[in-house]
């Protein structure tokens, strides 16, 4: 089956985010000059927690392209490593080291040495807290009592002020939360912070004229692309919770184009639990069924980016007060009324008798679709597009 994501940002295209995104404009403003959905320039952003990475530099003693020439061209004419070393001012150990490194006298050629020494320059660098346990720990420990990384940092200089190897900085401590390729400090000590913002941010970004309600880095339905608004292609679904007795509730996921419907059992409404179910669920359909999902303003789905991240699925939020943005939707939670009457405990339904209902659902003719099912019209979509 043909894959219906997004494509990747180039070199270029990610330069230009993180300027803009230090600039302190929002996703959907860096998504539009770039011409690429926010929930991708997200995904870029999330990944660094908000921290622009460093620019790739070469280090003033490391050898250049043209010294590699030179070595090169040295092999060929037969000369030693000591005449090559001394020929670019350099320690034959280095030369040699040089030369081993890359398959030898015999094969090695200057741009394939030079391809490997920039790969070699971007493997990540353990940074002071990986190395340093004792360290760590204790950074770890302040962070859980819900100190700042200024307040831990500033105790660590004044209460080790001997003692260089037990400080560090607020903003290394920052990028060991904030970095997911680090792994350093336990993700759950974000959480401990004030702020408990999933990444850094720009001093003077806003979000004033921004149509985000409640919920941060919120996409208006708006700027769903036409292809999603028109239900041109498969993949895109319309999303939402009932409820029931006893604070009960169970996700409802409507695809647009088929009326294909998922029903997903949800242990409570708070967003964690939510966002959880929906990753489960998503990564057991076919790759690339779905590529965008259309929910309301519930906070039921604050953590919709950690969703994105996840499973690679732009979302989409309705204005305000608007259910109609979701037609179909709604129209599949009045049909499921059926099946749970309001005020039925919807904690007593498995995922398997979820399952059970969404299949009368997915097997009943609809006028919609000149009479033909959801199922039968969303597998002929899939083939079509395979």
């Amino acid at each position: 089956m043909a894959r219906t994501g997004r494509p990747g940002l180039s070199g270029e295209q990610k330069r230009e985010l993180w300027i803009r995104w230090k600039q302190g404009q929002s996703l959907s403003d860096i998504g539009r000059a770039l011409g690429k959905h926010a929930a991708s320039v997200f995904g870029v952003v999330a990944a660094k927690g908000g921290i622009a990475p460093a620019a790739k530099t070469r280090s003033q003693a490391a050898l250049t392209m043209e010294e590699r020439e030179d070595i090169s061209r040295g092999l060929v004419a037969g000369l030693s490593l000591r005449r090559i070393a001394a020929q670019l001012g350099r320690a034959p150990s280095t030369v040699s080291r040089e030369v081993r490194r890359n398959e030898g006298r015999a094969c090695y050629r200057a741009a394939g040495a030079d391809k490997r020494a920039w790969a070699r320059a971007t493997w990540p660098k353990l940074c002071l807290l990986a190395v340093n346990k004792p360290l760590q720990a204790l950074v770890a420990e302040k962070l859980q009592a819900q100190w700042s990384p200024q307040q831990v940092s500033g105790w660590l200089k004044a209460e080790h002020a001997s003692n260089g190897a037990m400080r560090v900085s607020h903003e290394t401590i920052y990028k060991s939360l904030f970095i997911q390729a680090r792994g350093v400090l336990k993700k759950e000590l974000v959480r401990t912070l004030r702020s408990r913002r999933l990444m850094r941010r720009a001093k003077t970004a806003t979000t004033e004229g921004q149509p985000r309600g409640q919920i941060v880095g919120a996409v208006s339905i708006r700027e769903r692309p036409a292809e999603v608004a028109d239900r041109a292609v498969p993949g895109h679904w319309e999303g939402d919770l009932i409820s029931g007795a006893k604070n009960s509730h169970v996700a409802t996921l409507v695809e647009r184009q088929s009326r294909f419907v998922m029903l997903v059992q949800v242990g409570g409404k708070d967003s964690d639990t939510v966002v959880d179910a929906l990753i489960s669920q998503i990564h057991r359909l076919p790759e690339g069924l779905m590529a965008s999902l259309t929910w309301d303003r519930g906070t039921e789905l604050a953590h919709h980016a950690r969703l994105t991240v996840a499973t690679d699925v732009a979302v989409y939020f309705c204005d305000p007060r608007s259910p109609w943005q979701r037609g179909s939707n709604e129209n599949t939670n009045g049909l499921l009324r059926q099946y749970f009457p309001k005020g039925t405990d919807l904690s007593a339904h498995s995922q398997a008798d979820l399952d059970v209902v969404a299949l009368k659902l997915n097997t009943r003719p609809r006028k919609t679709l000149g009479f033909r099912t959801p199922g039968a019209t969303l597998a002929r979509a899939v083939a079509a597009t395979g």
